[in-house]
Protein backbone atom coordinates (compact mmCIF):
# COMPACT_ATOMS: atom_id res chain seq x y z
CA UNK A 1 0.00 0.00 0.00
CA UNK A 2 1.35 3.17 -0.99
CA UNK A 3 1.44 6.35 1.31
CA UNK A 4 0.91 9.85 0.48
CA UNK A 5 1.35 13.00 2.25
CA UNK A 6 0.29 16.14 0.82
CA UNK A 7 1.13 19.62 2.70
CA UNK A 8 1.39 18.12 6.21
CA UNK A 9 2.75 20.04 9.05
CA UNK A 10 2.61 20.06 12.63
CA UNK A 11 2.73 22.60 15.03
CA UNK A 12 3.24 23.00 18.88
CA UNK A 13 1.25 26.20 20.22
CA UNK A 14 2.93 28.86 18.33
CA UNK A 15 6.15 27.12 16.97
CA UNK A 16 6.00 24.98 13.47
CA UNK A 17 8.12 22.06 14.06
CA UNK A 18 7.06 20.28 10.63
CA UNK A 19 6.40 22.92 8.00
CA UNK A 20 4.11 21.62 5.09
CA UNK A 21 5.60 19.39 3.33
CA UNK A 22 4.71 16.43 0.29
CA UNK A 23 6.30 13.02 0.04
CA UNK A 24 5.23 9.85 -1.98
CA UNK A 25 6.45 6.40 -0.63
CA UNK A 26 5.46 3.40 -3.15
CA UNK A 27 4.25 0.12 -2.06
CA UNK A 28 6.96 -1.91 -0.39
CA UNK A 29 9.63 1.39 -0.73
CA UNK A 30 11.18 2.11 2.35
CA UNK A 31 11.61 5.55 3.27
CA UNK A 32 14.11 6.81 5.20
CA UNK A 33 13.77 10.17 6.94
CA UNK A 34 16.66 11.81 8.42
CA UNK A 35 17.93 15.07 10.15
CA UNK A 36 19.76 16.66 12.77
CA UNK A 37 18.19 16.16 16.46
CA UNK A 38 15.43 18.91 16.07
CA UNK A 39 14.47 18.57 12.58
CA UNK A 40 11.10 17.25 12.73
CA UNK A 41 11.81 13.46 11.89
CA UNK A 42 9.84 12.09 15.18
CA UNK A 43 6.89 14.95 14.41
CA UNK A 44 6.55 13.55 10.99
CA UNK A 45 6.36 9.94 11.67
CA UNK A 46 4.01 11.21 14.76
CA UNK A 47 1.38 12.89 12.39
CA UNK A 48 1.58 9.69 10.04
CA UNK A 49 0.71 7.75 12.72
CA UNK A 50 -2.31 9.76 14.42
CA UNK A 51 -0.29 10.71 17.60
CA UNK A 52 -0.13 14.50 17.28
CA UNK A 53 -2.57 16.53 15.11
CA UNK A 54 -1.39 17.90 12.28
CA UNK A 55 -2.50 19.65 9.15
CA UNK A 56 -2.61 18.81 5.72
CA UNK A 57 -3.86 15.00 4.10
CA UNK A 58 -2.28 11.78 5.35
CA UNK A 59 -3.51 8.71 2.47
CA UNK A 60 -2.46 5.29 2.65
CA UNK A 61 -4.01 3.89 -0.73
CA UNK A 62 -7.40 5.40 -1.08
CA UNK A 63 -7.91 5.54 2.68
CA UNK A 64 -7.70 8.76 4.48
CA UNK A 65 -5.80 7.75 8.02
CA UNK A 66 -6.32 11.27 9.73
CA UNK A 67 -10.02 10.31 9.70
CA UNK A 68 -9.65 6.64 11.06
CA UNK A 69 -10.05 6.00 14.44
CA UNK A 70 -6.95 4.73 16.38
CA UNK A 71 -8.30 0.63 16.42
CA UNK A 72 -8.60 1.20 12.22
CA UNK A 73 -5.55 2.73 12.15
CA UNK A 74 -3.75 0.41 13.74
CA UNK A 75 -4.81 -2.28 10.64
CA UNK A 76 -3.40 -0.01 8.07
CA UNK A 77 -0.12 1.12 9.97
CA UNK A 78 2.22 -0.23 12.64
CA UNK A 79 4.55 1.50 14.39
CA UNK A 80 7.79 0.88 16.44
CA UNK A 81 8.48 3.96 18.50
CA UNK A 82 11.63 5.08 19.93
CA UNK A 83 11.55 4.26 23.51
CA UNK A 84 8.30 1.70 23.63
CA UNK A 85 6.94 0.83 26.93
CA UNK A 86 8.07 -2.71 27.13
CA UNK A 87 6.87 -3.78 31.13
CA UNK A 88 9.73 -6.27 32.57
CA UNK A 89 6.78 -8.49 34.00
CA UNK A 90 5.22 -9.89 30.52
CA UNK A 91 5.55 -12.92 29.04
CA UNK A 92 7.01 -12.35 25.10
CA UNK A 93 3.69 -13.62 23.84
CA UNK A 94 1.49 -11.78 25.96
CA UNK A 95 3.45 -8.91 24.62
CA UNK A 96 3.03 -9.84 21.12
CA UNK A 97 -0.38 -10.53 21.43
CA UNK A 98 -1.24 -7.04 22.11
CA UNK A 99 -0.62 -6.57 18.34
CA UNK A 100 -3.81 -7.94 18.01
CA UNK A 101 -5.80 -5.73 20.20
CA UNK A 102 -7.46 -3.86 17.22
CA UNK A 103 -8.70 -7.14 16.14
CA UNK A 104 -10.22 -7.79 19.72
CA UNK A 105 -13.63 -8.99 20.10
CA UNK A 106 -16.32 -7.15 22.00
CA UNK A 107 -14.77 -8.31 25.07
CA UNK A 108 -11.06 -7.84 24.70
CA UNK A 109 -11.15 -12.15 24.25
CA UNK A 110 -8.08 -13.54 21.45
CA UNK A 111 -9.54 -15.55 18.84
CA UNK A 112 -8.08 -18.61 17.06
CA UNK A 113 -6.79 -16.50 14.30
CA UNK A 114 -4.93 -13.98 16.97
CA UNK A 115 -3.02 -16.85 18.26
CA UNK A 116 -2.35 -18.30 15.16
CA UNK A 117 -0.97 -14.75 14.14
CA UNK A 118 1.54 -14.42 16.89
CA UNK A 119 2.30 -18.00 16.69
CA UNK A 120 3.38 -17.20 12.97
CA UNK A 121 5.34 -13.94 13.51
CA UNK A 122 6.92 -15.20 16.78
CA UNK A 123 8.28 -18.31 14.37
CA UNK A 124 9.46 -15.85 11.55
CA UNK A 125 11.27 -13.94 13.62
CA UNK A 126 12.89 -16.66 15.86
CA UNK A 127 11.57 -16.26 18.69
CA UNK A 128 10.16 -19.31 19.96
CA UNK A 129 12.17 -20.29 22.52
CA UNK A 130 11.46 -16.86 24.23
CA UNK A 131 7.81 -16.67 24.59
CA UNK A 132 7.46 -17.72 28.04
CA UNK A 133 10.35 -15.65 29.20
CA UNK A 134 9.69 -11.95 30.70
CA UNK A 135 10.73 -9.09 28.41
CA UNK A 136 13.15 -8.01 32.10
CA UNK A 137 14.92 -11.51 31.32
CA UNK A 138 16.11 -10.57 27.81
CA UNK A 139 18.85 -8.19 25.91
CA UNK A 140 18.45 -5.11 24.23
CA UNK A 141 18.88 -6.68 20.80
CA UNK A 142 16.07 -9.45 21.60
CA UNK A 143 14.09 -7.18 23.13
CA UNK A 144 13.97 -4.98 19.78
CA UNK A 145 12.64 -7.83 18.43
CA UNK A 146 9.86 -8.84 20.05
CA UNK A 147 8.42 -5.14 19.70
CA UNK A 148 8.87 -5.78 16.00
CA UNK A 149 7.13 -9.02 16.48
CA UNK A 150 4.65 -6.81 18.21
CA UNK A 151 4.14 -4.71 15.59
CA UNK A 152 3.66 -7.04 12.74
CA UNK A 153 1.24 -9.09 14.80
CA UNK A 154 -0.75 -6.25 13.52
CA UNK A 155 -0.35 -7.45 9.76
CA UNK A 156 -0.64 -3.51 8.92
CA UNK A 157 0.75 -2.78 5.44
CA UNK A 158 2.97 0.37 6.53
CA UNK A 159 5.59 0.20 8.97
CA UNK A 160 6.81 3.02 10.65
CA UNK A 161 10.27 2.86 12.24
CA UNK A 162 10.99 5.98 14.91
CA UNK A 163 14.62 5.50 15.44
CA UNK A 164 14.57 1.87 15.78
CA UNK A 165 18.04 0.73 16.48
CA UNK A 166 19.11 3.75 18.50
CA UNK A 167 19.47 1.64 21.62
CA UNK A 168 21.50 -0.83 20.20
CA UNK A 169 25.25 -1.69 19.58
CA UNK A 170 26.19 -2.37 15.86
CA UNK A 171 26.03 -5.97 15.63
CA UNK A 172 22.08 -5.55 16.80
CA UNK A 173 21.68 -2.31 14.42
CA UNK A 174 22.64 -4.50 11.21
CA UNK A 175 20.38 -7.41 13.05
CA UNK A 176 17.11 -5.43 13.20
CA UNK A 177 17.82 -3.70 10.15
CA UNK A 178 18.55 -7.25 8.04
CA UNK A 179 15.40 -8.22 9.64
CA UNK A 180 12.97 -5.29 8.24
CA UNK A 181 14.58 -5.20 4.93
CA UNK A 182 14.06 -8.90 5.13
CA UNK A 183 10.25 -8.57 6.13
CA UNK A 184 9.64 -5.36 3.65
CA UNK A 185 10.60 -8.18 0.84
CA UNK A 186 8.63 -11.46 1.79
CA UNK A 187 5.09 -9.17 2.96
CA UNK A 188 5.66 -6.06 0.91
CA UNK A 189 5.53 -3.77 3.36
CA UNK A 190 5.59 0.29 2.59
CA UNK A 191 8.65 1.56 5.38
CA UNK A 192 8.80 4.20 7.01
CA UNK A 193 12.27 4.95 9.55
CA UNK A 194 14.06 8.09 11.32
CA UNK A 195 17.56 7.62 11.59
CA UNK A 196 20.55 8.96 13.17
CA UNK A 197 23.02 7.21 11.30
CA UNK A 198 23.36 8.62 8.00
CA UNK A 199 25.20 5.33 6.54
CA UNK A 200 22.72 3.18 7.81
CA UNK A 201 20.46 5.44 6.51
CA UNK A 202 21.92 5.48 3.07
CA UNK A 203 22.54 1.56 2.78
CA UNK A 204 18.97 0.01 3.30
CA UNK A 205 16.65 2.86 2.42
CA UNK A 206 15.56 3.55 -1.28
CA UNK A 207 15.00 6.96 -0.97
CA UNK A 208 15.95 9.76 1.95
CA UNK A 209 13.61 12.66 3.13
CA UNK A 210 16.18 14.99 4.86
CA UNK A 211 14.84 17.47 7.28
CA UNK A 212 16.19 20.92 8.73
CA UNK A 213 14.42 23.09 11.11
CA UNK A 214 11.24 21.14 10.26
CA UNK A 215 11.82 21.40 6.52
CA UNK A 216 11.99 18.56 3.63
CA UNK A 217 15.57 20.08 2.44
CA UNK A 218 16.44 17.32 -0.17
CA UNK A 219 14.29 14.35 -1.23
CA UNK A 220 15.80 11.83 -3.56
CA UNK A 221 18.06 8.56 -3.27
CA UNK A 222 20.59 8.32 -0.99
CA UNK A 223 23.17 9.11 -3.83
CA UNK A 224 21.48 12.31 -4.34
CA UNK A 225 20.73 13.90 -0.90
CA UNK A 226 24.03 12.58 0.88
CA UNK A 227 26.48 14.51 -0.37
CA UNK A 228 29.18 15.56 1.88
CA UNK A 229 28.68 19.30 0.81
CA UNK A 230 25.07 18.88 1.94
CA UNK A 231 25.40 16.74 5.01
CA UNK A 232 28.48 18.92 6.21
CA UNK A 233 25.92 22.03 5.73
CA UNK A 234 22.53 20.52 7.41
CA UNK A 235 24.39 18.68 9.99
CA UNK A 236 27.41 21.31 10.74
CA UNK A 237 29.98 18.33 10.36
CA UNK A 238 33.11 17.92 8.46
CA UNK A 239 32.76 14.64 6.49
CA UNK A 240 33.90 12.77 3.58
CA UNK A 241 30.98 10.14 1.64
CA UNK A 242 31.93 7.09 -0.30
CA UNK A 243 29.54 4.84 -2.81
CA UNK A 244 29.97 1.14 -2.12
CA UNK A 245 30.47 -0.27 -5.39
CA UNK A 246 29.58 -3.37 -5.14
CA UNK A 247 25.63 -2.70 -3.40
CA UNK A 248 25.55 1.05 -3.98
CA UNK A 249 25.43 1.92 -0.10
CA UNK A 250 26.08 5.30 1.00
CA UNK A 251 29.20 5.73 3.66
CA UNK A 252 29.20 8.76 5.36
CA UNK A 253 33.03 9.45 7.21
CA UNK A 254 33.27 12.21 9.51
CA UNK A 255 36.11 14.09 9.15
CA UNK A 256 38.42 16.32 11.07
CA UNK A 257 38.13 20.36 9.84
CA UNK A 258 35.49 22.61 9.74
CA UNK A 259 32.13 21.88 8.88
CA UNK A 260 30.68 24.11 5.97
CA UNK A 261 28.40 26.55 7.38
CA UNK A 262 26.79 28.08 4.09
CA UNK A 263 22.82 27.23 4.52
CA UNK A 264 22.23 27.60 1.05
CA UNK A 265 24.22 24.27 0.75
CA UNK A 266 21.48 22.49 2.07
CA UNK A 267 19.29 22.75 -0.75
CA UNK A 268 22.11 22.91 -3.54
Amino acid sequence: MNLRLEQVAVRYGRREVVSPCDLMVDEGEWLGVIGPNGAGKSSLLKAICGLVSCRGSVVAGDIDLLALSPRDRAKVVAVVPQAPIVPDDMTVVDYVLLGRTAYAGRFGLTSRRDRAVVSGVVDELDLGRFTGRRLGELSGGERQRVVLARALAQEAPILVLDEPTSALDIGHQQQALELVARLRGERRLTVLSAMHDLTLAGTYADRLALLDDGAVVAHGTPVEVLTAERVGAVFRVCVSVDVDPDDGAVIVVPRRGFPATDPSLAEA
